[in-house]
């Protein structure tokens, strides 16, 4: 390989770092009138009434839109479509949008919002997952009958409920059972650029929108339906966006908001968020309880695992049906678990949208399985890493509920960190308050089955070789920061035999592009850069047939390389890039060529939910955390993660080191400091300075490890590596906490008051606690806080 598996800087990293990037914010359109939202006080209340009169006549006001302006429903999953763009009979939340003002400046916009008199009536809001459950006379979303009776009295929006194999037999015929009952708190992304939409409706009634977005095509849909326009008539624009992590994979109310203001007054309209706004937009990791039992046989193989989860999605469905499932079924890796039960519901409350989340689905269950596995380990007398070395799945096999398992690279992942961290030497031997814990992982990599379930192909890739010699890429691919841009560069080059100075990479304009469904899922790697990869074969093709023109060998015999056509039986007969270009563009004015990628059917099994999960590659994790403990405050210090990570071939290694520490930076935050708590409906960690995410002072150092096993699916080889990393990393601290204080931590995040109660009631300190050296806090940083391995 010549570009492939190359430390590569990210084609765009130089307009970031420079500021010469452009983002959302930076546009500036003629005539541009600013947007602002009025949002609802409080958390349940029917809308009476709503008088705009007074903000309409404010000077330098331009259009006032309410919930009436368009009823119609949206949201991400067909399945599941229960958003307007704004309240049209009842706000849901504290900071569901009620009306929209388009104005001269931002002072005047706001002015108008609060002359917009609006009269609530209090409903009973629901805000625990408990009381969503119970019966009530106002659901939150409705659902009716033919004859137009309540279907439901609860506010259950999904009930998932499967069982494979037989579980009670299994725990009666098991050495051990272990049940734990875990909590999780909400959290959100905390990414740096808040959201932001322009929308320009012109004069010949054709629709813009620049947006912050990561699924251009999912918000094309949703524009199309709740401005009843033909989705050719609307244009998505998605400039460079500046954070993610599943935060930006719905279409949001805001860019509908920005659509119909533009539309009356048919001016560009901007709407920026504060961060205030950010949070009470949310979409982040839903609160869950997950209640978890396994079963060992007395020689520590795994005989069941037993799952309920109940999962708390805020007022919106958003992804919610999805992440209901991957709650329970992305259980089924590393380990090979043959009977498995899982009864998960999701609730709606009267909270923000709950949504997707880096690791969707998967990062709480995960943990919780985890510290349960250590536990049993435990029981049966065998290392925490040789026991889950027991009960590996074999590559090239299927799951109990028929996920297709390619290659894994578990073992060595396990094998990896054992060594680098020492681990035989110091688990369970270190002095008291000092621990070190494992955990290992298990993701997607792409959804086998697009949300809308038709026959687009899930990823197409256009190529364009002009005269020029430049190679022009295009497709709507979402580059959010995780580097697909250049991932894209990279799998046309590699084919071409170019360097990637040639690429150009356009992968911002629906108008331009062909469809991509966008970033989330992991996807984008697996599915976009196999399109790219037999679009640049289909060039490489007609190049190596001109090659043999002008030569008069074989085209088999050419191979693509250094800008040369090289004619392997004797490398010194070449054709340069340019001349075979030359000879395949005549009488063609340009060489085009597509790619498209769906994943190849037949996949999965019959049951009802057989496609959730279903991934045509899954990746696989091992981490090691070594953590020290103050016995007398519970303040948690992180020493060190060693991270290793199966993501098939690394197409860059620069972008996968960073993708992995950024998913341990994000994972030892939920594990010990981030909680998005409420007071009655109201955010209380509404900034970035009460939300508390991980600081650089407590990030320890991360070994990087990439174990790659060569998927035989995945472009040139690749898995995805942009969420399955954040999966080991809170069990992993977790059960180093167990090694270092002995006691469980079953809820999260792992505060020092959660740390210093349970060590109080487990008795208090180890006798022999106070004779040794308190824990010291770590000093700074060590200047080289990543070392990379393969």
């Amino acid at each position: 390989m010549s570009v492939v598996g190359k430390p590569t800087p990210l084609v765009d990293g130089r307009s970031k770092v420079t500021g010469r990037g452009i983002y959302t914010d930076d546009i500036k359109l003629p005539g541009m009138l600013v947007g602002r939202i009025l949002r609802s006080p409080l958390p349940y209340a029917r809308i009476a009434s709503i008088d705009v009169s007074r903000a309409e006549a404010l000077p330098g006001v331009r259009a006032v839109v309410t919930g009436r302006e368009s009823t119609a429903a949206f949201g991400v999953l067909p399945v599941s479509q229960d958003e307007t763009a704004m309240a049209v009979d009842r706000v849901l939340y504290v900071g569901d949008c009620v009306a929209g003002v388009a104005a001269d400046d931002e002072e005047i916009a706001l002015e108008a919002c609060r002359l917009i008199d609006v009269r609530y009536e209090p409903l009973t809001s629901i805000m625990t997952m408990d009381d969503a459950l119970q019966p009530t006379e106002v659901p939150i979303h409705p659902k009716f009958d033919a004859e137009g009776r309540l279907r439901t009295r609860t506010n259950l929006h999904k009930a998932v409920d499967q069982e494979f194999g037989d579980v009670e037999a299994a725990f009666a015929a098991s050495a051990f059972v272990e049940r734990q009952v875990f909590s999780f708190a909400p959290v959100t992304h905390a990414f740096t650029e808040p959201h932001c939409v322009i929308a320009l409706y012109d004069h010949d009634g054709r629709l813009t929108i620049w947006s912050a977005t990561q699924v251009p095509h999912y918000l094309h849909r949703a524009l199309a339906t709740v401005m009843g326009m033909e989705m050719h008539r609307i244009r998505v624009i998605r400039p460079m966006v500046g954070g993610a992590f599943g935060g930006k994979s719905d279409p949001f109310p805001h860019e509908m908001i920005a659509a119909l203001l533009s539309r009356r007054v048919c001016r560009p309209v901007k709407i920026l968020f504060d961060r205030e706004e950010v949070f009470l937009t949310n979409h982040g990791r839903h609160p869950t309880r997950t209640d978890m039992t396994m079963g060992v046989s007395r020689e520590g193989k795994l005989t069941g695992l037993d799952l309920k989860a109940v999962i708390d999605g805020g007022a919106w469905g958003s992804f919610g049906v999805v992440t209901t499932y991957y709650n329970g079924v992305l259980c089924m890796g590393p380990y090979r678990i043959d009977n498995f039960r899982y009864a998960g519901k999701r609730v709606y409350t009267n909270k923000p949208p709950s949504g997707a989340m880096r690791g969707h689905g998967a990062v709480n269950s995960r943990c919780a399985m985890e510290v349960l596995v250590d536990i049993l380990a435990g029981k049966v007398g065998m290392d925490p890493i040789d026991f889950r070395l027991a009960n590996l799945l074999p590559p090239m096999t299927k799951t109990v509920n028929e996920f297709r398992i390619t290659s894994n690279g578990t073992r060595e992942c396990l094998e990896k960190v054992r060594k680098a961290s020492d681990w035989d030497r110091q688990h369970g031997k270190l002095p008291y308050g000092e621990g070190i814990g494992v955990a290992c992982g298990f993701y997607i990599s792409g959804s086998a089955l697009p949300i809308w379930w038709n026959k687009t192909p899930q990823s197409t890739v256009h190529l364009k070789v002009d005269a020029d010699g430049g190679i022009t890429v295009h497709s709507m691919a979402a580059e959010i920061g995780q580097g697909s841009d250049t991932m894209l560069a990279q799998c046309v080059a590699e084919p071409l035999g170019v360097s990637l100075s040639r690429i150009r990479v356009y992968c911002a304009d629906s108008d331009m592009a062909p469809v991509d469904l966008g970033s989330y899922s992991s996807r984008v790697t697996f599915m976009a850069g196999n399109a790219a990869r037999r679009a640049a074969e289909q060039v490489r093709t007609e190049l190596l047939e001109a090659a043999s023109r002008l030569s008069g060998y074989p085209a088999e015999g050419f191979v693509l390389r250094d800008d040369k056509a090289i004619y392997g039986p004797n490398p010194e007969i070449t054709v340069p890039f340019m001349d075979a270009l030359a000879e395949a563009i005549h009488g063609k004015g340009a060489l085009v060529a597509r790619g498209c990628y769906a994943a190849a059917p037949p996949m999965g099994g019959k049951h009802k939910g057989a496609a959730a999960g279903l991934s045509p590659s899954y990746t696989f994790q091992a981490y090691v955390a070594r953590v020290a403990v103050d016995p007398e405050s519970g303040f948690v210090t992180l020493r060190h993660v060693w991270a290793a990570h199966d993501c098939g071939r690394a197409l860059n290694p620069t972008a996968v080191i960073g993708q992995i520490v950024g998913c341990v930076h994000m994972g030892l935050g939920q594990a010990l400091t981030e909680d998005f708590r409420y007071n009655r409906g109201n955010v209380l960690d509404s900034n970035l300075l009460d939300y508390r995410t991980l600081t650089p002072r407590q990030m320890p150092p991360v070994d990087v490890f990439m174990v790659e096993t060569q998927d035989p699916e995945g472009p040139f080889g690749a898995k995805e590596a942009g969420e399955g990393p954040i999966l080991p990393v809170a069990p992993a601290v977790a059960n180093a906490i167990f090694d270092a204080v002995g006691v469980r931590l079953l809820e999260l995040p792992m505060t020092p008051d959660r740390v210093l109660d349970a060590i109080t009631k487990a008795g208090g300190p180890a006798p022999s606690a106070g004779a040794q050296k308190k824990p010291a806090r770590r000093a700074a940083a060590p200047r080289r806080l990543v070392k990379a391995r393969s």
